[in-house]
């Protein structure tokens, strides 16, 4: 059965195409907001009732029918037929960023252009400059963004593709429980993206081609090295590495680690064939256990082989929920609603972090709204002690790196996260003097998703890294680990940089309703790769600490 996020996707889809084919506008406007809202309601859609259903807000009954034609049969047939007159390479220039559907549009009728290989030769040869709505600037950032979709064409978000690994990993278990099995690679080290799915077992090659071979149109390949790759539309590939019972262990650990870690590992230490498990492998050469999402770097063998190991975070360290948005901007559920299902969670507190006046898209809040909002956490505070909701603003840094209120207003908030979410295409020098100017201001609590990408289809902000860390650390500043399986900014490679220059970080949602927790799952395997600790963690910290972390951030303004 098919989840919201799969069914707004095929309106969403059906709007773009829409506007590509010149279809009724109104309509096309209807289905965008249709999925817009299908993503952020509260329950499944298929769950509900007609009546449910055809009343939520931007669905009505003719798109409700829609919806139960998508989830009887699994195709829309308006998209369907849409889809039938539209080139395959139309559909790949929709996940370029910077080209929306009038624009793709313009180039196919206009140029003929029909793949992405043809608009990045026209990018080349300079033939976007004289259509109208593009211009040089537009053309090289349409070139940039096709290299960038072609480096990262076949990957996906670990999120995306972790319950269908374990669903093949739980399946071939039940089929052939006399064999082993185990997930590895990148999958294993818990890498934000991954290109193939990758196991291995001791069961024979014949066999995984027969478990596959009858899937409709799967492609089953062997590589030179023996391993197999079985390939099933619209799924990410699958590898396994073959080997014999008794080589499993030696082999886990072989195609576990990172090239760099394995090299490392191999020019030093003892691989013996045969142990009895991984944990045998470490103990030969008389060094801790390295866990698999550590096995990047040459440097986490030093490590271990000192016993220095991290006692990294785990999700249950998280104490409260830091970095959220309610119905008062553009989030689905109310204040009341978030804090309840958190402390039912078993969570101490909730940071409420709406967005602020410049994010109009958002509903950001204006001064008189954000002080009836602080008197609505009041009551709210006084009817849920102990649990406590704190007040803070997700705060636009603008252009010129000042933060989107006046230090009257800002007074007003328990802590302030700085994002940039506007001109993201900055030069890194522009870029750089707005943000150190905003993690400079003394009202900045918290560096929100530092860059801003979007995995896989946004590279984001360009940033000195370093240099934002360092000016973190000079002026007391949080740097975020945004949660959202698609965000996971700031990158991990960069924790363990942060940690040595005494830079907290914090692990938060960026929650948009009660769903969203979930994501500081995500958020937490990803810092673990980072070697974060629970006391590097700001939401990690009691509701008692935070509240005294909160008292040397008010400090901090006073200078």
């Amino acid at each position: 059965m098919m989840n919201n996020y799969e069914i707004a996707d095929h309106f969403s889809l059906l709007s773009k195409l829409m506007d590509i084919h010149g279809e009724n506008s109104f309509k096309s406007k209807s289905y965008a907001t249709a999925a817009f809202n299908i993503e952020r309601l509260p329950g499944e859609v298929a769950g509900m009732v007609d009546a449910e259903l055809f009343s939520q807000r931007g669905i009505g009954e003719s798109t409700g029918k829609k919806i139960r034609e998508l989830l009887a049969t699994g195709k829309l047939a308006q998209l369907e037929n849409l889809l039938a007159i539209t080139p395959p390479g139309i559909l790949q220039m929709l996940e370029i960023k910077g080209l929306g559907p009038k624009k793709i549009a313009v180039i196919w009728k206009e140029l003929g252009i029909e793949s992405l290989g043809e608009l990045e030769y026209a990018c080349n040869e300079n033939r976007l400059v004289a259509l109208k709505g593009f211009g040089a600037k537009t053309q090289e950032n349409v070139l940039q963004n096709i290299v960038y979709f072609n480096q990262n064409l076949g990957f996906h978000l670990w999120a995306e593709v972790e319950v269908f690994a374990n669903s093949v990993l739980q399946q071939l278990q039940k089929n052939y429980p006399n064999h082993l099995f185990s997930l590895t690679g990148d999958f294993r080290r818990q890498n934000e993206t991954v290109e193939f799915i990758e196991f291995v077992t001791n069961l024979a090659k014949e066999v995984i081609w027969k478990e596959f071979e009858s899937l409709p149109d799967t492609v089953i390949e062997e590589e030179p090295n023996g391993s197999i790759v079985v390939h099933i539309p619209q799924k990410p590939r699958i590898r396994f590495f073959l080997t014999d019972k008794d080589r499993f262990n030696d082999t886990l650990f072989r195609t576990t680690g990172s090239d760099e870690f394995a090299n490392a590992f191999l020019a030093r230490y003892i691989l013996p064939d045969k142990v009895s498990s991984e944990e045998e492998i470490f103990i030969i050469n008389s060094m801790a256990f390295i866990p698999p999402m550590l096995r990047e770097t040459a440097g986490i063998l030093d490590q271990a082989s000192g016993n220095a190991l991290p006692d990294i975070i785990k999700p249950a360290d998280i104490k409260g929920i830091i970095h959220s948005h309610s119905t008062w901007s553009d989030g689905v559920h109310t204040i009341e609603q978030m804090a309840m299902a958190a402390r039912d969670q078993g969570l101490e507190y909730l940071v409420i972090s709406d967005h602020s006046q410049s994010a109009f898209y958002a509903g950001g809040l204006k001064p008189e709204r954000i002080a009836a909002q602080h008197q609505e956490i009041e009551s709210l505070n006084a009817k849920l002690a102990p649990f406590k909701i704190f007040r803070s603003i997700e705060s636009d840094i603008l252009s010129d790196g000042s933060l989107d209120y006046n230090t009257q207003v800002l007074n007003t908030f328990d802590l302030v996260i700085a994002s940039v979410h506007s001109n993201l295409k900055m030069s890194i020098d522009k870029a750089m003097d707005r943000v150190l100017t905003a993690v400079r201001n003394p009202y900045t609590s918290i560096m929100g998703h530092p860059t801003g990408r979007l995995l896989l289809s946004r590279k984001g902000y360009p940033l000195d890294h370093k240099k934002v860390i360092d000016t973190c650390a000079e002026h007391n500043v949080i740097i975020e680990i945004n949660a959202h399986p698609r965000r996971l900014d700031i990158d991990w490679r960069w924790i363990a940089y942060a940690i040595e220059k005494g830079v907290l970080l914090s692990i938060d949602p960026d929650a948009h309703s009660i769903d969203g927790f979930k994501d500081i799952y995500y958020g937490t395997l990803i810092a673990q790769k980072g070697g974060l600790t629970a006391s590097n963690n700001l939401s990690s910290f009691s509701r008692a600490q935070f509240e005294e972390f909160l008292n040397k951030q008010r400090k901090k303004r006073l200078f």
